[in-house]
């Protein structure tokens, strides 16, 4: 009962309240606002009209299931969902291999080329990453030269071999060359014209090694 009786008086005050706003308001001002409030009434009218025939538009067109689509598009290239899965679990696979570098390079761009060649790399899950990004990966990937021979000509001595820049462009790594050759170099201070001479890549930790010795080295003082 104590509530009813404080609803009633809430509302006693808010229609007072609103008959003294209205009263306060001038004729002109009145129809102002009504004229405003129509127009947006109509407005809303219109976007509501317009809303509910794009729906009846909708529903007229029978959409089809977006799986549908689907393996219609994957029907375009000539596969279905099982093919597609394969290609993707392929695409993974060499790009994990190019990723961490498992030569060699040449074969891995062999298998790029195969994925290309599959018309399902034209997908658009695929384009990119096959004919794009791997390659460009493929492209950036600087792989190791092979271990490569040596000819001595006159006037070599494994200090200069070692420093040209073909070689490791370090002359402190002369004992790499050194020791790969015990069996044709009996003292490293004398070697021959045309001796052959295997020249072996550097391990991180001989690069490291050798690197550290050359920046420390200080050439004694001319007298």
């Amino acid at each position: 009962m104590k509530n009813i009786k404080f609803l009633s008086v809430f509302a006693l005050i808010a229609l007072f309240t609103s008959l003294n706003f209205a009263q306060e308001m001038t004729k002109e001002q009145w129809q102002k606002e009504m004229n405003e409030l129509k127009a947006k009434k109509s407005a809303l009218t219109t976007q509501i009209n317009s809303l509910r025939t794009d729906i009846d538009n909708l529903k007229a067109m029978n959409l089809q299931d977006p799986e549908d689509c689907i393996d219609e598009l994957y029907q375009m290239v000539g596969a279905n969902r099982s093919d597609v899965d394969n290609f993707r679990r392929a695409v993974n696979d060499l790009n994990g291999k190019i990723n961490r570098k498992e030569g060699p390079k040449a074969d891995r761009q062999t298998d790029l080329n195969v994925l290309k060649m599959n018309k399902i790399s034209a997908l658009p899950e695929f384009f990119n990453k096959v004919h794009v990004d791997m390659q460009r990966a493929l492209d950036n990937w600087i792989e190791e030269t092979k271990e490569i021979m040596y000819t001595v000509v006159r006037g070599d001595h494994l200090w200069g071999i070692a420093k040209k820049k073909e070689h490791y462009g370090n002359p402190f790594a002369w004992p790499v060359i050194y020791k790969a050759n015990r069996d044709k170099i009996k003292n490293p201070d004398l070697i021959f014209p045309k001796q052959v001479f295997k020249i072996p890549n550097l391990t991180e930790e001989e690069k490291s090694k050798y690197e550290r010795l050359r920046k420390n080295f200080k050439p004694a003082p001319v007298q």
